[in-house]
């Protein structure tokens, strides 16, 4: 018998001023005892919904309307809070999607783990921190911040932290939804890897959601593919890198690439998930599909077997199975979309422009004092570089290198210890940020802007989205009325949630982690601005759309000169997207030249270790990514 076993299971939302949307549709799998499942999809189709259900944690206007889930033999769909609470965090556990969000911030970080670690155990006292100690340096952070708040860590540190929180009771099953999104490869990697280690030791299972394609194929044993709700492919992680059924699958796997390659392309889907508050007939995927059939349009195909996986699709069935008269076409590994590549020729040509941000010696010592004691930190240690307009300069390096710090010392939220930074108008007025009030900040802020790493805590909750594209338009730009409301759709229309009229309405708690953060990249862009420092931008985006955003901050360059600052871990989008690579370690500048350069010829062995970090899947299956 299966740990865990769903069987038709659906989840609805039924909110009172929209139509109703059944995220979850007719879902069934099965997870055994210490198997690692990957659950892979773009954002809006159903992984964290279905997660939330497995928790029994929808909320209204949601609710399972359907199904069953059994643990263990035990339905949980049947059991109330009451009966739920001993098996979460002792048989079940997870770790949230918004892990920056989930720590209480009022409560030191080992009385967390006390109050889940005594409720589900007989460890007490002493025996209670060794464990914490032990947890912490599993995720590889030092003991001594076991008593630090949350708001004294940074967001990779605090995604850590849920990791070992999860794992504080030795549970049985274990979901984590994107517990890796806001780490650098090197943590990454570790910290997977001794999830697999105890895994294989304890003997828990795992159902793995990410849009980290490459750790998710390199780690799991077994991938459900879901899209619209619904579970399209099932197969195991090894025969669907070389021979993926689905097109949406074959999709997904043309987005990720190995940024050591000589030349990287990525394809990605085109087009939009539907519309799930509409009714529909036929395949979902009929739209975005380039294999599509007369069939795929008027019959919903079945999630049926073909040799040892599954799949809902008719050309691949019928590929498998053929029927007299039914022409396909002919069987195919690769997606047939749009691709994506950026040439060394552009990097060569947008660092020849105009420098605009020029930073010299820039330190930041921070002080930190407890009673009569204090101690200092630096966290930017005479760091020196140029930006150029029309150019984007990536600044890499593992959580806590200085990146975000350095990214408030540039939009003026932070001022250095030592050094300058000089920002240089497109009227050639030189700008001294260090020194500025409050008054020549804002004139400032409309020529800067940033997109913020976490996308949860980014947006008010309280207000729609056209409201909070509508606050910089008026702000800086000075739009009302007809003009506004065109802007504001252009704008959610730039950043690709189609058609606008459905989301300017809408929360942001109506939207998915990715749609979020394509609202925060739309309103960075609302002001016209000269500079957009990007922390992490496309962290919590699929990699599909990962593609697209990608593609369009790379054309927002190429039509304008507007200069993007790009704090990422992901070594693969700074390839696709930088013409620049500043590599950033404790603090200080370790290694910085083209984008190419750094990544095919690294000189510094920090650079080599980020690299070696990466995962490459596709090398050990036989297939070289794209």
């Amino acid at each position: 018998m299966a740990l865990l076993e769903v069987k038709n299971l659906s989840v609805i939302y039924e909110p009172k001023q929209h139509r109703s949307v059944e995220a979850v549709h007719d879902v069934t799998f099965s997870i055994g005892e210490g198997e690692f499942v990957g659950l892979i999809g773009e954002s809006g189709s159903g992984k964290s919904t279905l997660a939330n259900a497995l928790l029994r944690l929808v909320e209204r206007p949601g609710r399972i309307s359907s199904g069953i889930i059994t643990f263990d033999g035990h339905d949980l769909t049947t059991m109330s809070q009451d009966e739920l609470r001993p098996y979460r965090w002792r048989d079940i556990s997870t770790v949230f999607q918004s892990s920056m969000n989930a720590l209480n911030p009022v409560i030191r970080v080992i009385d967390q783990f006390r109050d889940a670690i005594e409720l589900h155990s007989e460890l007490r006292g002493d025996e209670v921190e060794a464990r914490v100690r032990e947890l912490f340096s599993m995720v590889m952070i030092e003991d001594k911040f076991i008593t630090a708040y949350p708001h004294e860590l940074s967001g990779g540190m605090k995604q850590r932290i849920n990791l070992a929180l999860a794992l504080a009771n030795k549970p049985r099953f274990v979901l984590l939804d994107e517990p890796t999104t806001g780490l650098d490869v090197v943590v990454q990697r570790s910290i997977l890897e001794a999830v697999r280690k105890l895994q294989a030791e304890q003997g828990f299972a795992v159902l793995f959601i990410s849009h980290d394609m490459g750790t998710v194929l390199d780690l799991s044993d077994r991938i459900l593919v879901m899209y619209a709700g619904r579970i399209v492919e099932e197969h195991d992680s090894a025969d669907l890198m070389t021979n993926p059924l689905h097109p949406y699958s074959k999709g997904l796997m043309g987005s990720y690439g190995d940024p050591r390659a000589q030349t990287v392309r990525i394809t990605y889907v085109p087009g939009r998930p539907p519309d799930l508050s509409r009714p529909h007939t036929g395949c979902l995927f009929t739209p975005r599909c380039p294999e599509r059939i007369g069939r795929c349009r008027n019959i919903e195909p079945l999630l049926l077997p073909i040799g040892d996986a599954r799949a809902a699709c008719h050309v691949a069935q019928l590929q498998a199975r053929p029927e007299p008269g039914v022409e396909v076409p002919p069987k195919t590994a690769v997606f047939a979309g749009p691709e994506f590549v950026k040439s060394d020729d552009e990097a060569v040509e947008a660092l020849a422009h105009d420098v605009f941000l020029t930073l010299e010696g820039v330190s930041k010592v921070f002080r930190t004092r407890r009673g009569f004691k204090h101690s200092d930190f630096t966290a930017v240690d005479d760091v020196s570089f140029q930006l150029h307009r029309g150019a984007v300069t990536a600044l890499v390096g593992q959580s806590g290198s200085g990146k975000s710090t350095l990214a408030k010392i540039i939009t003026g939220v932070e001022k250095p210890t030592s050094g300058t930074v000089t920002f240089r108008t497109k009227e050639g007025d030189d700008l001294d940020i260090a020194s500025m009030r409050s008054g020549s900040l804002r004139r400032y802020r409309r020529l800067v802007q940033m997109v913020f790493q976490d996308p949860y805590s980014a947006l008010n909750p309280t207000k729609t989205l056209s409201y909070i594209l509508s606050r910089p338009l008026r702000n800086f730009v000075g739009l009302s009325g007809d003009a506004l409301k065109k802007r504001v759709n252009e704008l959610l229309e730039i950043v690709a949630l189609t058609p606008p009229q459905r989301y300017s309405n809408r929360y942001a708690y109506e939207l998915s982690g990715g749609q979020r953060q394509r609202v925060v990249i739309a309103r960075a862009l609302a002001s016209n601005p000269e500079l957009i420092v990007a922390d992490e931008p496309i962290a919590s985006l699929d990699v599909s759309i990962r593609a697209e955003i990608l593609e369009l901050l790379h054309d927002l360059v190429q039509d304008s000169d507007v200069g993007i600052l790009y704090i990422t871990h992901d070594l693969l989008s700074a390839r696709m997207l930088a013409d620049e690579i500043i590599v950033l370690s404790g603090g200080r500048v370790v290694e910085k030249g083209r984008a190419r350069e750094v990544i095919r010829s690294p000189r510094d062995d920090y650079t080599r270790k980020l690299l070696d970090a990466i995962p490459n899947p596709f090398a050990d299956a036989g297939r070289p990514a794209s």
